[in-house]
């Protein structure tokens, strides 16, 4: 917009802060910029503003002005006092010699304006071309001037007296990968909670990673194996760990690691349609169900100490045949039931009962139309017949096996 049309505080405050367009030539000389001034505060009627609104069109005469705030409130109480706005000082007689004039920072600006300030040695290149190919002669100075001393005209008063551009602020495009808040299931299987146990290092060199994704519900549980948590090696398997879940996913939640927390992993689960959510700060129950079975399962499995990457395939085939079926079917897992506490009116309790100790697929049986949640193809019969095929201790007897012909497997690759 042009100067001129400022008329209101608002505009003013739009120009100061930068998120209003102005191209505002200024004069060449002190009279014409101290008539400007005198200009501007006639049109703010400046006498009769409050002192808020007086700091408003100050900020406004600075930032187009070029002067500094003592200048500026300097000509401002002379305007006061009803004296004409005029230079009362003079350049000394002797100056030192300046090699470019204020006609060639003019040059200079006109040149700024017309290819919209392009860098320092691009700037240079076009005075350079403008003396040599197209022989103007006006750039017979600028022709030869050096990147860093273009630069010092640039930010010289004369520059900015020629050329201020004040340009609207951009707002920076947000993109917000998942929501911080907890899971809210209300009773649905499909809000699943993940995270990550990294299996140790030796000698600066990382071991495999083990992911976890455990139902909030039912706490169905999948472990997967995977040699590092890049994308190359994660995405593939965080789709296969969705692809053994019996029913339809939900939420996925995860705490705020990058290897979850990115664009790739967002875009499939928007694919899939699941929720997206991260554990808020200062909340560290947010993930506390998938922490909780870090520990009672994967490190009781797997222990700490380090296994090489390179087993990662072996680990991933072992917890898709032997342990996720393990756990889902014949590992029972404690399910806390609400109860008011006499002690205290008001404060829920959760106490763990006998008859509340049940497998994931026993409690995902027991909820209220669970059959409605099931994933398409599967069904709570062929999972409970999956389920009859061992007796638990036959089961737990069959994973120990495969344990240790497992882990007989790592120390002679590793030794």
């Amino acid at each position: 917009m042009n100067e001129a049309q400022v008329r209101t505080l608002e505009q003013a405050r739009q120009v100061v802060s930068g998120t209003q367009a102005l191209e505002f030539r200024r004069a060449e000389n002190d009279e014409g910029r101290y008539a400007w001034i005198a200009s501007v505060l006639r049109r703010f009627d400046y006498g009769r503003l409050k002192r808020p609104e007086r700091g408003v069109v100050l900020a406004y005469l600075r930032r187009l002005s070029g002067y500094s705030q003592a200048q500026v409130k300097r000509l401002v109480a002379t305007w006061r006092t009803g004296e004409p706005l005029v230079k009362r000082y003079r350049a000394p007689e002797h100056a030192f010699a300046r090699r470019y004039t204020r006609a060639d920072v003019a040059l200079l600006a006109d040149v700024d304006r017309a290819m919209n300030t392009l860098s320092g040695p691009a700037t240079a290149c076009v005075l350079r071309r403008q003396r040599d190919v197209f022989g103007d002669t006006r750039f017979e100075r600028l022709g030869s001037i050096s990147v860093g001393h273009l630069y010092n005209l640039r930010a010289s008063a004369d520059y900015r007296a020629q050329r201020v551009l004040q340009t609207k602020t951009r707002p920076t495009k947000s993109v917000t990968i998942g929501v911080r808040k907890a899971p809210a299931p209300d009773g649905r299987p499909g809000f699943i909670r993940i995270d990550s146990v990294h299996q140790g290092d030796l000698d600066g060199v990382k071991g495999l990673y083990h992911i976890n994704a455990v139902d909030c519900v039912t706490q169905w549980q999948v472990v997967a194996t995977v040699q590092t948590i890049s994308e190359a090696h994660l995405l593939p398997v965080i789709e296969q760990m969705l692809a053994q879940f019996p029913f339809k996913l939900l939420g996925f939640h995860a705490d705020n690691g990058s290897e979850y927390v990115n664009h790739c992993v967002a875009k499939m689960l928007n694919k899939l349609r699941i929720e997206f959510t991260r554990s808020r700060p200062r909340h560290s129950n947010d993930n506390g169900l998938a922490e909780t079975k870090n520990g009672a399962v994967v490190r009781k499995l797997f222990g700490y100490e380090h296994i090489p990457q390179r087993h990662a395939v072996r680990f991933n085939t072992f917890c898709v045949e032997y342990l996720n079926p393990f756990l889902n079917f014949h590992r029972p897992c404690l399910f806390a039931t609400d109860k008011l506490d006499p002690r205290k009116p008001g404060r829920i309790k959760r106490v763990y009962l006998l008859k509340d100790a049940m497998t994931p697929l026993d409690k995902l049986t027991r909820l209220p139309e669970a059959a409605t949640f099931m994933r398409e193809g599967v069904t709570l019969e062929e999972l409970h017949a999956l389920a009859r095929a061992l007796t638990d201790v036959q089961a737990a007897e069959e994973l120990n096996e495969a344990r240790s012909a497992l882990f007989r497997r790592v120390p002679a690759r590793t030794g």
